[in-house]
């Protein structure tokens, strides 16, 4: 197992994922945003072993990622799998390490902290080892009611998502490109990932149903964002829609509060909260606009005409701030709350 010497001082840090669409971007924004690395480690799964990753203009190799890896860890991202972060997260945390997490599994454990920095950081101060990283589509979601929910309570959201292919990894954007080149051809397509072939194609997200009809995709944004808000009674319903683009997630959301605000409020309530750019007026953002962007942007404000309820539409990057950026986030947080510091001591 290896080691990379990165800089005098700072965390010891392992990404798990690390050759994956989001641990690239990971590594990108670790380097980008100078977090105060020492000591960085590579790991994936065996398939992965080898490949060289490049970080920092260096070629960095790849380990695979085993328990014995976390040694000497103060950090450990996982932007892998959910079964690798279901078997070797504990694993991290036993050895010493502190775990954000990006896959589904801690999400909803009632003892893990499931955090979007900008909304509940005081959340971080309970961890028992484990972070979790919301679903890419909640994020951005929150992130667009927080400010809202601060000024007027919330009492019920209803949000229709459409989430791009990379939401399935680096491999939906392959099986999108691939569908996009059979139909100009005039091929058959074969779908392996969706449900339908994604070319010029809109398909609800409906191949994992609960017995009530919801998928479990919006069974998940519903308890997600109760949890992340600190409202457990919140009324949220949820239409999940996968949509031929690349990158980047858009809601539609209505939203109804405990008090009643006036469209002007509410813009100057999102345009003050930290992550978030409002489009006032008739510009409405899209997916295009966060191809490099950290930011959730929030635009189509409008009053229902028959209730005192809000409309918004929020578009957010999937990878980076829906993924990798967040997780960096809560690491940044942490450290300026200065529990990765007694994470560290405990561990030195």
């Amino acid at each position: 197992m290896t080691w990379h010497r990165i800089g005098r001082s700072g965390y010891d840090v392992a990404v798990v994922g690390a050759t994956g669409a989001v641990g690239e971007i990971l590594l990108e924004l670790l380097e980008k945003r100078r977090f105060p690395l020492r000591n960085l480690r590579l790991l994936a799964s065996e398939r992965s072993v080898g490949e060289q990753v490049t970080f920092a203009r260096r070629s960095l190799g790849v380990d695979v990622a085993t328990p014995e890896a976390f040694d000497g860890a103060d950090l450990v991202f996982f932007a892998a799998t959910g079964e690798l972060s279901r078997t070797l997260a504990p694993e991290a945390v036993e050895r010493g390490a502190l775990v954000i997490d990006k896959s589904s599994t801690w999400r909803l454990a009632p003892h893990v902290p499931l955090v979007v920095p900008e909304v509940n950081p005081a959340a971080l101060d309970e961890h028992q080892g484990i972070i979790a990283c919301p679903n890419c589509t909640t994020i951005g979601l929150v992130m667009a009611l927080e400010p809202l929910r601060r000024r007027m309570g919330l009492r019920s959201v209803v949000a229709t998502t459409f989430q791009a292919v990379s939401g399935a990894g680096r491999d939906g954007v392959l099986e999108l490109e691939a569908h996009e080149r059979a139909r100009a051809k005039g091929e058959s397509i074969e779908p392996r990932l969706f449900a339908r072939s994604m070319a010029r194609n809109v398909v609800p997200l409906c191949d994992r149903l609960a017995e009530d009809g919801h998928t479990l995709e919006e069974h998940k944004l519903r308890a997600e964002t109760r949890k992340i808000l600190g409202l457990p009674s919140l009324a949220v319903s949820v239409t999940a829609v996968r949509v031929p683009v690349a990158v980047g997630h858009s809601v539609a959301a209505l939203v109804e509060g405990e008090r009643s605000l006036d469209v002007d409020q509410a813009g100057r309530a999102l345009a003050e909260f930290e992550g978030v750019r409002f489009h006032g007026g008739d510009a409405a953002p899209t997916p295009h606009d966060v191809e490099h962007s950290d930011d959730v942007l929030v635009g189509r404000l409008r009053r229902d005409p028959d209730t005192s309820r809000l409309w918004l539409w929020s578009v957010s990057n999937n990878l980076r701030k829906g993924a990798a950026t967040n997780a960096i986030q809560i690491a940044e947080t942490m450290q300026r709350r200065g529990l990765l510091d007694q994470r560290a001591r405990r561990t030195g």
